[in-house]
């Protein structure tokens, strides 16, 4: 199952919609045979950690990922001038994508927030609800220690306060 079917692609993709046509009129089904073949590779690096394959609709993340990898695939599918300065730019966010998937999927250092399999939650991140609360002021604090010296002072038979 692919994040995106072919409209959702050409409205991500930097591609004019044009070139995207061309490539479907030669080659009728290549897009969506990419769109579901690197869904299936972005699941299988990410399918360690995370809760694949994700429900519809995809994390935007995810959907970003895919578009950047398969916008690069078209462009080369089409035939590229070696010139071309734009290719460039497509090649690298295809190449930031990848390793933004990369990143995701590592339990160390992974920093994408997506939906976490239920056997393996301590390793992603995780919402959390706040663990503590106060509604004293900074000085309050101060009051406190205060007094807890005074305390300890008069234990020792001392009469200071």
């Amino acid at each position: 199952m692919a994040y995106l079917d072919l409209a959702a692609f050409a409205n991500l993709s930097v591609m004019p919609i044009e070139a995207i046509d061309a490539i479907e009129d030669v080659s009728p089904g290549w897009v969506d045979a990419q769109l579901a073949m690197w869904s299936a590779k972005i699941d299988a690096r990410l399918g360690k950690r995370y809760s694949v394959p994700f429900d519809a609709p995809a994390p935007l993340a995810v959907q970003g990922w895919l578009s950047d990898i398969v916008t690069h695939r078209a462009y080369l599918r089409r035939g590229v001038d070696p010139s071309d300065l734009q290719i460039v730019d497509i090649k690298a966010a295809a190449d930031l994508a990848w390793a933004e998937i990369k990143e995701a999927a590592d339990s160390q250092d992974g920093l994408f927030e997506l939906p976490l399999r239920s056997d393996t939650t301590a390793t992603g991140i995780v919402k959390t609800t706040t663990l503590s609360y106060t509604e004293a002021s900074p000085y309050v604090g101060f009051t406190v220690q205060a007094d807890a010296g005074r305390t300890e002072d008069a234990n020792r038979g001392g009469t200071y306060g």
